[in-house]
């Protein structure tokens, strides 16, 4: 992209530098720009004795770099090339053994911008506007930091015809500030309920984040609302506080505090211009080992908003990007039966056994884990129990199972039946389960062979 100076006194050059070429970092060539004026003469000067011509120079007079008008900001001379474009409309005769120089910059030093002919017969040039093409490479915008203002250097010249014999050349830098990365959109997946037992904060980066600047910003952010907004995995709308979630960054370039519907500057310090006018960093969202199990749990899907701004140091200009969080947990459950608690064993080897019926609870037999509601369901897999292998008269409904502290006992059969009611999500819950022989059912066993009969139970859950 091309882009003309403006020259706002006679003496001054001004080069306005486009943002979009700072910032992604794409060489800015400009328009022909009058650096003087020529209205009298159409040729060179000589030496004191005619041997040769003397050639056009350009002299920092202000030192090797450009200097910022209002803080200690450099740029090197280097930054910003020049070549003639134009004398009065077209470039001088080079004639014999002339040349144009290749693009220079200014140094304390004398530098040529046009190579005379060695002789009087090349010709000289015409009347006009002494116009030049300015340069900054790619290579610089990623080198050096642009800072917002003005960089100027004094330039002296060596022919008295030409006006203006000294002149400042200004490099313009707009303040600005642009996010160069997007990130509209943050998804979060939980699949293990092991993530629920891990003592350690919750992590979720939300992406590289990098602005592009030519001022000093901190950062700033707010959630769109102080609510987590959630939704079950059966459609119930429910609410999470948002201050339960925090944000920071993976270095020191943000502080960590919680989120609200206000804004509150996360900076650590100000993000001051660098080389290169990006800066980088990583935010992270971050929520405690126990608010992540006490409010994050419920299956379903938890979302919030994320309003972020860059925000110049004084203020006067920012740039803003929202960010849509979506924490999804998958449904999952879970029921274990330690070792110790898998074989339940009924001895009758007394007349008062059969009499009276028997009742084992076997503590802490089931944990179970479930992040949706749920009823718990117990069942066998026949409906008769087994001697060695084989089907014996003896029915499953003589076992009644039910939960320590529950009134429910359920008869077990092939057909599962319902042991605990509107069970709430719970991570590695203990049951007390109840195992019953009623006495009317132990004395149906009066009279069976002396021996072992087995029979296998399965606990199961169902979502409601």
């Amino acid at each position: 992209m091309c882009f003309g100076p403006k020259v706002l006194k006679a003496q001054d050059v001004y080069l306005s530098i486009p943002e979009n070429n700072i910032f992604n970092r794409v060489e800015f060539t400009s328009v022909p720009t009058r650096l003087m004026t020529n209205a009298n003469r159409t040729n060179w000067d000589y030496t004191f004795f005619g041997f040769g011509p003397i050639a056009p120079t350009f002299t920092s007079t202000s030192g090797q770099s450009f200097t910022h008008s209002s803080s200690l900001s450099t740029l090197p001379g280097s930054v910003l090339l020049w070549q003639l474009e134009s004398m009065g409309g077209q470039l001088p005769s080079v004639g014999f053994s002339g040349s144009l120089p290749g693009y220079q910059f200014f140094t304390t030093s004398s530098v040529k911008w046009f190579e005379p002919p060695s002789t009087g017969f090349g010709g000289g040039f015409n009347r006009g506007n002494i116009n030049f093409t300015f340069k900054i490479p790619a290579s610089q915008f990623t080198a050096n930091a642009f800072r917002a203002g003005n960089y100027s250097m004094d330039i002296t010249q060596n022919y008295n015809d030409f006006t203006p014999r000294n002149f400042k050349t200004i490099l313009v830098i707009s303040p600005s500030i642009r996010w160069v990365t997007t990130s509209l959109t943050k998804y979060i997946e939980v699949s293990s309920l092991n993530d629920y037992r891990s003592t350690s904060t919750r992590v979720w980066d939300l992406g590289n984040t990098e602005i592009a600047h030519t001022v000093d910003f901190n950062f700033w952010a707010k959630a769109a609302a102080n609510t987590v907004q959630f939704t079950s995995s059966k459609g119930v709308p429910g609410t999470r506080n948002i201050a339960n979630i925090k944000l920071g960054s993976n270095g020191p370039s943000l502080t960590t505090k919680a989120l609200s519907a206000n804004y509150q500057n996360f900076s650590a310090g100000n993000l001051n211009v660098v080389e290169g006018n990006r800066s980088s960093f990583i935010p992270e969202l971050y929520v405690s080992a126990d608010d992540f199990k006490n409010y994050f749990f419920e299956a379903g899907t938890y979302t919030f908003e994320l309003n972020l701004n860059a925000r110049s140091t004084d203020n006067t200009i920012n740039s803003l990007q929202n960010t849509a969080v979506q924490l999804k947990v998958l449904p999952r459950s879970e029921i274990t039966i330690p070792s110790s608690g898998r074989n339940v064993n009924f001895n009758f080897n007394t007349a008062a056994l059969y009499a009276n019926g028997q009742t084992q609870i076997i503590p802490n037999q089931i944990t179970l884990s479930n992040n949706e509601s749920f009823e718990l369901y117990v069942k066998s897999d026949e409906n008769y129990f087994k001697k060695g292998g084989l089907q014996t008269n003896i029915n499953s409904n003589i076992m009644q199972i039910g939960i320590d502290g529950s009134s429910v006992n359920a008869p077990l059969s092939k057909t599962p039946q319902k042991i605990l009611f509107d069970g709430t999500p719970v991570l590695d819950r203990q049951l007390n389960v109840r195992y019953t022989v009623l006495p009317a059912d132990a004395q149906s066993l009066v009279g069976k062979e002396n021996s072992t009969y087995s029979i296998n139970v399965y606990y199961s859950f169902t979502a409601i």
